[in-house]
This record gives C-alpha cells, sequence and structure tokens, in this order.
C-alpha cells in the first residue's frame, strides 16, 4: 500500500552506542551523583522509576531478567534515589547492571507502542464520529451499488459494514472485516468492490480464498454483482501457464481475480503473476489464516503487488494477542512493519500474575491499536429477528470396556519413565481417540491375529507374491476399524471382520442413539461434526444402523461435489442428518434448514467449532438452533473445554468495552495436560 507520509508512525532508531557507554558510565559513576539526586537525567529518573513501581512482569521484560530476578527487585524496594538503586545492583544479590541497559531497551520498546497506540488514536478519531452518525442517527447513510442485482437487498447492519468500508478506503487505509461468522462477510466485500466499480475505479482486484469456498464466492459474485467480469485462476500447471499469459497480455477482461490460497503462493510463475500486476485491493477471505508474520505463507503473501489490502474473518482473535498484531501488519505494512519487533515483545510475553494489571494494560492497548482498522458485530447485536441459539453440554459416560481402555492407556501414559514419555500433543490425541470410541485405536487385533491374517492374505491374487512380514508391519500402524474394513475388502480375511456388538460400543453412541431419536421424533433435522474423518466413518454405521438417511462432507469431498450435497440436504426434508469434519464445515456452508448442531467431539480451537455451529445458526434461519456438544465424562475433553472457554474470555475481554482481562491464555494444552496426567 502507497502511504501518506502523514498515515505513517516514524519510530526514531534505538540509541547509539555511545549513549548506552554513557548511560553505563553514569551508573558506574554513580558516586558523583549522591549529593546532587536533583540533577539526574531524564534516562536516570526513567530507569529509577520503572525499578520502583514496575511489576513483576514489566520487570521480566528486560533481557535477562528472569522471574526470580524480577521477584529480587520487588522485595528490595524501595528506591528513593540512584544510589539506593546503584547499590542493589552491585552488593551481591545476584543482579548486574546490564540489567540497566535492558531496562532502557524495554522503556525504548514501550515508547514505540505508546507511539503507535497514539497514531492509531488520532487516525480512529476521524472515523468513529462518521459511523457513529450511520449506526445511531442515520446520517450520511449509504445506498447499495445501483449495479448490485436488485433482486437482492442489503440489510441495515451489512450497509453499515460498506460504510466502514468505505470510510477506510477514503482515509488510504486498509481493514479487517471480522463479522461474526453468518452475518454476510463475503456480501459486504462483493458490494465494496461494486461500489468502487461504479465510482470510476476499474483497476483489477484479487480475492484469495480457501479451496473449499471457491465455487460459493464465483457464484455469490455472478448472483450479487453480475455486472464485474470475475476470472478464476484456477487449474492445471498447464491451464494456469495460459491464463497467465492472457492475463498479463491483457488478452483477457476481467475486473476481479478470484483464487486459492495454494495457488496464490504456489510455484514461482504463480507467486510472479501477482508481483507484477498492479491490483488495488487484495482481499483474503479467512484471514485468520494469516495469524503467523514468521510463516512461509505469510511472507508469499506478503508480497502480492496490491494497493490496499482487505482480510475477512470471523475468528480475528485466536490463541493470544501477537496473531491480531500479525493481521495488522499484514494490512498495514507502513504503519506496522517498523515496529513488529517491539509488538512480538509487548504481546507474546505471558503473564506471570493472573489477573495482573500488566496484562489488563496489554489488552487496553490491544484494543486501542485495533479500533481503526478493525470492524466486528456478532449476531446477537445486528440480527435482533435471528431466531436464538441454545447450547448444551451433554457428558457421555464411556462403556464399560472403552472406560477401562482409556484407564489403561492413561495409567500407561503416567507411569512411563521421562525418556519414553511422548510428546504431550501426541498423547492428547492418543487419550481423545480413546475417549472417542476405542475402534479409533488397535486393541482388538492382536499381534497373534495380525501374523495369521497377513498369511491369509497370501491367497489374495493382489498379493500371492508379497512378503507376509511386510504384511504385517504394515498391520500394526493401522487402528482396529481400519483392519475391520481391510477385513471387508479381502475374503481371505472376512471371517476376522468385527462383531456389530464391538462397532457400536462406545459411551458417545450409546448417548446419540437416544438422542438423534428423540430429536427425529420432534421433528429436528441434524447436522452432525466431528474432527476425525475416521469417527465419521464409525458415525456411518452408526445411523446405518439405526435406519437414519444421512449425507456426507468431509476435506476430500470434491469441491464440485460440495454444493451439489448441500441442495441435496435443503431440498430433501427425508434427509435426517448432514456429516462434516469440522474444518470443512466452517468454511462456506449454508445449512439453514438444520436446526440442531452435534458436536461429536470438540476442537481445541472453540473458534473452529463457532464456525461449524455457524452453518446452521445464521441469515436464513427460521428456528431456534441447538448446540449440542458430547464430552466423554472424566477425560480429557475436559480439559479441551476448559482452554476453550478461557479463549473465548479473552476474546470477550478484546470486544467488550469494558478495560480489563483475565490473565493470560495458554497457548497450547500443555498445563492443562499435564495437570490433568499428574506430570
Amino acid at each position: 500500500m502507497k502511504a501518506r507520509a502523514s498515515d505513517v508512525v516514524v519510530i526514531s532508531g534505538s540509541e547509539t552506542d555511545d549513549e548506552e557507554d554513557a548511560l553505563t558510565s553514569d551508573f558506574d559513576n554513580s558516586d558523583d551523583d549522591l549529593d546532587n539526586e536533583d540533577g539526574m537525567t531524564d534516562t536516570k529518573k526513567e530507569i529509577l522509576d520503572f525499578f520502583q513501581n514496575a511489576s513483576i512482569d514489566e520487570l521480566s521484560l528486560i533481557s535477562g531478567c528472569s522471574v526470580k530476578k524480577a521477584q529480587k527487585i520487588v522485595e528490595l524496594r524501595p528506591f528513593g534515589t540512584w544510589s539506593s538503586l546503584w547499590d542493589v545492583f552491585h552488593k551481591g544479590n545476584g543482579l548486574s547492571d546490564d540489567l540497566v541497559i535492558g531496562c532502557r531497551a524495554v522503556l525504548k520498546e514501550r515508547q514505540v507502542v505508546l507511539g503507535l497506540m497514539s497514531k492509531c488514536e488520532k487516525i480512529s478519531l476521524k472515523m468513529v464520529k462518521q459511523v457513529t452518525d450511520v449506526m445511531e442517527n442515520g446520517t450520511g447513510s449509504t445506498k447499495p451499488p445501483s449495479i448490485l442485482n436488485n433482486q437482492f437487498k442489503l440489510k441495515p447492519y451489512q450497509l453499515i459494514g460498506l460504510k466502514w468500508l468505505l470510510l477506510l478506503h477514503e482515509h488510504k487505509l486498509s481493514g479487517i472485516l471480522a463479522d461474526e461468522m453468518g452475518l454476510g462477510k463475503t456480501i459486504q466485500a462483493i458490494a465494496f468492490l461494486a461500489q468502487l466499480f461504479e465510482n470510476g475505479i476499474d483497476a483489477p482486484h484479487l480475492i484469495v480464498v480457501p479451496s473449499s469456498t471457491l465455487d460459493n464466492w464465483v457464484r455469490e459474485l455472478k448472483l450479487w454483482c453480475p455486472s464485474l467480469n470475475v476470472l478464476i485462476y484456477y487449474g492445471s500447471v498447464e491451464e494456469r501457464c495460459y491464463l497467465r499469459h492472457d492475463i498479463l497480455n491483457k488478452a483477457v477482461d476481467f475486473n476481479v481475480i478470484v483464487t486459492t490460497y495454494n495457488l496464490a503462493i504456489g510455484n514461482d510463475s504463480d507467486r510472479s503473476l501477482f508481483r507484477k500486476l498492479h491490483l488495488k485491493y487484495a482481499v483474503f477471505d479467512e484471514g485468520h489464516m494469516l495469524k503467523n508474520m514468521n510463516s512461509l505463507r505469510y511472507r508469499h503473501l506478503m508480497s502480492i503487488n496490491a494497493e490496499h489490502r482487505l482480510l475477512l474473518t470471523g475468528t480475528p482473535l485466536q490463541n493470544n494477542l501477537l496473531e491480531l498484531m500479525s493481521l495488522l501488519n499484514f494490512i498495514m505494512p507502513s504503519m506496522f512493519s517498523s515496529s513488529t519487533t517491539q509488538l512480538s515483545k509487548m504481546f507474546s510475553m505471558k503473564s506471570h500474575e493472573e489477573q495482573s494489571r500488566f496484562e489488563r494494560d496489554r489488552i487496553s492497548q490491544a484494543k486501542l491499536i485495533m479500533k481503526p482498522f478493525i470492524l466486528r458485530r456478532i449476531k446477537s447485536e445486528v440480527l435482533k429477528q435471528l431466531p436464538a441459539k441454545e447450547e448444551e453440554i451433554e457428558f457421555c459416560s464411556m462403556s464399560e470396556k472403552q472406560q477401562a481402555l482409556y484407564q489403561t492407556l492413561f495409567k500407561k501414559t503416567k507411569t512411563s519413565t521421562n525418556g519414553e514419555k511422548r510428546e504431550l500433543c501426541n498423547v492428547m490425541m492418543q487419550l481423545r481417540k480413546m475417549a472417542n470410541h476405542p475402534l479409533l485405536h488397535r486393541q482388538y487385533y492382536t499381534t497373534e491375529k495380525l501374523k495369521a491374517m497377513s498369511k491369509l492374505m497370501l491367497k489374495e491374487p493382489t498379493h500371492f507374491d508379497a512378503d507376509p512380514v511386510l504384511i504385517q508391519e504394515d498391520m500394526e500402524v493401522m487402528s482396529d476399524f481400519e483392519l475391520h474394513r481391510l477385513c471387508q475388502q479381502y475374503f481371505s480375511i472376512s471371517s476376522y471382520q468385527l462383531d456389530k456388538e464391538l462397532l457400536l460400543d462406545s459411551g458417545k453412541f450409546h448417548h446419540l442413539t437416544k438422542l438423534l431419536a428423540s430429536l427425529k421424533n420432534n421433528g429436528d433435522r441434524v447436522v452432525l461434526f466431528s474432527q476425525f474423518t475416521m469417527m465419521l466413518d464409525i458415525v456411518e454405521v452408526l445411523l446405518k444402523h439405526i435406519n437414519h438417511r444421512y449425507v456426507r462432507l468431509d476435506g476430500s469431498t470434491p469441491i464440485a461435489d460440495r454444493i451439489v450435497l448441500i441442495d441435496e440436504f435443503n431440498t430433501d426434508p427425508d434427509i435426517f442428518v448432514f456429516l462434516l469434519s469440522t474444518r470443512a464445515g466452517g468454511l462456506g456452508i449454508n445449512l439453514t434448514s438444520a436446526n440442531v448442531v452435534i458436536l461429536h467431539d470438540i476442537d481445541c480451537n472453540p473458534y473452529n467449532d463457532k464456525q461449524a455451529e455457524d452453518r446452521c445458526h445464521r441469515v436464513g434461519q427460521t428456528r431456534t438452533v441447538k448446540v449440542i456438544r458430547l464430552i466423554s465424562k472424566d477425560s480429557i475433553e475436559d480439559c479441551i473445554l476448559q482452554l476453550g472457554n478461557k479463549k473465548l474470555k479473552l476474546e470477550q475481554d478484546m470486544t467488550t468495552a469494558e478495560q480489563g482481562g483475565e490473565g493470560t491464555i495458554p497457548e497450547d494444552m500443555a498445563s492443562l495436560l499435564k495437570a490433568s496426567l499428574g506430570l
């Protein structure tokens, strides 16, 4: 983006080595100051004030200052004079005067963040009054672009979103449209591009989307604004080669290019195309995929030659504040890139104290910085007519065999030596699988059975010259359910198929059987999500057993088939259940014909579950939506639920008008998992 000089925060560089040497000299010669405390330099006053008043969290920001050292400094307070501070660092307290130089660096980083906050506050003041007038008084109201299809109407809050985007454009700023899932971010973005076209801006725009939403975006563009010429950059290597030739030689007319994340960062030729094109706007759907500024994807997409960037995301805040800063840096590099290091240090630091002032201040600072660039509305605020959403957590006791297997696995993890312990994330995954269904592990197919099965496989025409030892090795890494399906596939081992009783033996299945029967009697229709595609395979066995019609969509479903499946479910009320994998279910799928969402197993990131449930709870829904989370009682899923609630609380702290927070949120499951395992 070509930013005006007035829009760029100019941050001075670090102090020179001479200045730091002078500070050290002053510190070492502090005896000279004993009789002249009033003559302290401003730098010394800042340092003295910092060591006197900083919290343990703030002291820990100093390079080389551990929590233990920070606690020691707090214990040795007060420091009324420079000489008293000097004594602390030279009397064998385990503290060195290197911390003073480090303190100066922290103070400079703080000034960078404060300068950035001041700049953002000025920008915000320019925009807030205009947006407020539109929202509260209706002054300066925005009409939809005349080239939009007049058969469709933008809702009032979508017109406000359009106004906000136009204000950003007027102030030469980029932004993040972060409305909650189901509020029509796609439509607002299309209306914005249509308005630019109507205003005479004919420079091409780029829309980058996940592969699963490509068809949906193209369909919405054609429905809402057929006047825009849309070019789909997709296809084989050879097809894209011809497309690039036509694009660069202006042999094809287009206003908008739609492509996928994979192709936007694909090979050198793909990336070169988007560096050469002079784009007005680059729009990134599911923009939270850009939360990591150190990733290769982030760096490649930063090189796209676009004057402005617009991110669309229903989940603007993930695990920590630093991810939000990464998004802001992506949309406004001219403003944030020079401050990336300071922002990283300020917002990646974990709080040592629960509900500390330091943590509350960081949340307050992040709110102020993000305010001009992010618009987020939630459904309860803008869709008063949208039916309610009721959420329930239903705890399911594991079956007797499942409970025994879970405890065996749990004890094995606890009693193994440190050298044998698996990575915590792998331990968590194994426990999650067992809590959901025993057949996701290998328990029933013993080594003896596999040895016998591998020899029988030699009778198969496809394996007559194979090595039974190698066949057995392949089988040993398969789960019970995978082996069961293998037995269904080959006649020679068909007698080793599992009994129906084992296939249906899980606490959640026992609960689900009764739950589905009750929902069907009430005339409800169900969307059922699972993290694991193999879990969906086993759920299919259950649905066939209890005679419920269903369709299924997961990440492996061809893009062209997805809309067909969705339309089939939405038009055939006899299909009772729609099965989806959670990640696939959160992208571009509208299933408002269902009114019950069942999360068979919850995600470690609660926003993925939120996206999933909003496939039903969105514009077009006419009935109350019930969201049911199935949690295996006394299992690792309790820990996942706790972590999810904390992450949602952090978002609430970020979006609420109140100034407050609740301590830091762990970035992974490590602390909760260790506690649950007694490690």
